[in-house]
């Protein structure tokens, strides 16, 4: 599964709304593999008074990224409506700087093993070049 193209209708991939919408594009599939990216906008929920991003927004942000390529992998598979997860761990979080209003993220999101409905993710937020903020996850998927 591989897109070149930006994918522009999150909506249709994750099932946050607004005013807790964490990923603006799914940018790139390719394998195991995505990249997303979000704007930091001075309205973002978890942008605090000094006109940074809470270390927890940067979590989220990598949770719906990787919200994003699972719905993008179950579209693709005939879903009409996005898979619900859910964040079971944060493991090794490391948050290098918090990111600003105006910063564009993006995140890449490698998917690793999934058993019994938990899949383990690893996450790598960059800010131009520079890798801001990572960690691993473990994320259960509701099965309806």
């Amino acid at each position: 599964m591989t897109t070149s193209r930006a994918i522009s209708k999150i909506e249709e991939l994750i099932p946050q709304r607004s005013p807790i919408m964490m990923v603006d594009e799914l940018l790139k599939v390719e394998g195991d593999e995505c990249t997303c990216q979000l704007t930091v906008r001075e309205d973002n929920y978890f942008v605090e008074g000094d006109g940074m991003m809470a270390e927890p927004g940067v979590i989220e942000h990598i949770a719906q990224s990787a919200s994003a390529f699972a719905g993008y992998k179950a579209v693709a598979e005939g879903a009409t409506e996005p898979p619900v997860g859910y964040i079971g761990e944060v493991k090794n979080f490391r948050i290098y700087r918090r990111p600003m209003v105006g910063d564009v993220l993006s995140t890449v999101i490698t998917m690793g093993a999934t058993v019994g409905g938990v899949t383990i993710i690893s996450g790598c937020t960059y800010c131009k070049d520079e890798c801001i903020a990572e960690t691993q996850m473990k994320i259960f998927v509701r099965e309806d």
